[in-house]
């Protein structure tokens, strides 16, 4: 099979994070062919602008449409794609230069209809993303659990970092209109139609993430909102690895109220962990400011996501209420 590429971006107020990623693009070391198509989702500050500086040395299609929501944005680009096998990404992504190499390198000798790669933080990076990048990566929370290379198995790609052939898109409709989640959805849905998904764990991007401690907060909030409501339409896909943030929650609270009372133990084993954490991320980055962030940034996600998927379980699994009338926000109209 002649594999012909096609980038898949959707974008929504950024249009300099859409230009450094162009750069990017520009210093790949692929010679072959491909396309990149960039979906404009109802943005008021469009990419325009930035997407004519390189039109002339890139083959790149725009599109402009309203808002609704980058799962549909990605269909609409798909549709609208030359290439047989589709590559989405985030706007907000940075690409070494050997990464659609990598890419063609491992589909060459074992092609799979659907991928997915790991992030990483960029050397360019504030400290605080590289704090963030290291709490959503790190082996020492729960984003070990992902984009490693023993994960070889049932691994969920993230449209961050996703690979999709036409077949399995035309398969499976792409993306639903739920958001966050609609990229472990479109895996568990692509299973049930029998494709087979794959890491590959050399097709790195570097991956922004968010910019602020708040975003970041509500970002990991809807993580866990979301997951209740996938375990719902999909049951068997539910793990006691996405309890993992809500013990840690019972656990410290735990420990603080045995501390009142003298009970030193428990909550100097957490304070063991952080310490962990801090080691880690010192160890990765040789900077004792992401260190002390690392902290910060592990507790904010395990805080927001537990939140998150407390309430959601409760309203989802034991009030029965219906996801789209209960989490309107996580819902685009199309």
């Amino acid at each position: 099979m002649q594999i012909h590429y096609s980038f898949i971006i959707p974008v929504y107020n950024r249009p300099n994070e859409i230009d450094e990623l162009l750069q990017s693009m520009m210093a790949m070391d692929f010679t072959d062919e491909y396309e990149i198509v960039i979906i404009e989702d109802g943005s008021s500050e469009t990419s325009e602008n930035v997407i004519k500086t390189y039109s002339d040395r890139l083959s790149i299609s725009y599109y402009q449409k309203n808002n609704t929501g980058p799962g549909d944005s990605r269909n609409y680009g798909m549709k609208k794609a030359k290439g047989n096998y589709f590559i989405i990404l985030d706007s907000d992504v940075i690409l070494p230069k050997n990464y659609l190499f990598q890419v063609d390198d491992f589909l060459s000798k074992r092609f799979v209809h659907c991928f997915g790669g790991p992030d990483d933080a960029h050397q360019s990076f504030s400290n605080l993303q590289k704090a963030i990048s290291y709490s959503m990566t790190s082996y020492l929370t729960t984003g070990g659990i992902r984009g490693r290379k023993n994960t070889m198995g049932k691994f969920q790609p993230r449209s961050f970092n996703m690979g999709l052939s036409k077949k399995a898109f035309e398969a499976s409709k792409g993306f639903g209109n739920i958001h966050p989640g609609e990229d472990p959805d479109l895996t568990i849905r692509l299973w049930k139609l029998g494709y087979d998904t794959a890491l590959i764990p050399d097709a790195k991007v570097f991956h922004k993430r968010r910019i602020s401690w708040k975003k970041f907060y509500i970002q990991v909030n809807k993580f866990g909102l979301v997951r209740p409501i996938l375990n719902r339409w999909h049951p068997e896909t539910a793990k006691l690895t996405y309890w993992f943030p809500i013990l840690f929650l019972i656990y410290t609270l735990f420990s603080l109220v045995t501390a009142a009372f003298g009970w030193w133990y428990f909550i100097a084993l957490l304070g063991l962990y952080f310490v962990f954490i801090f080691v880690g991320a010192l160890a990765m980055f040789k900077n004792l400011a992401i260190g002390i962030q690392s902290i910060l940034a592990v507790w904010i996600q395990f805080y927001g996501y537990g939140t998150g998927f407390l309430k959601s379980y409760y309203y989802i699994h034991l009030q029965k209420k219906a996801p789209e009338k209960q989490f309107k926000a996580l819902f685009f109209s199309k």
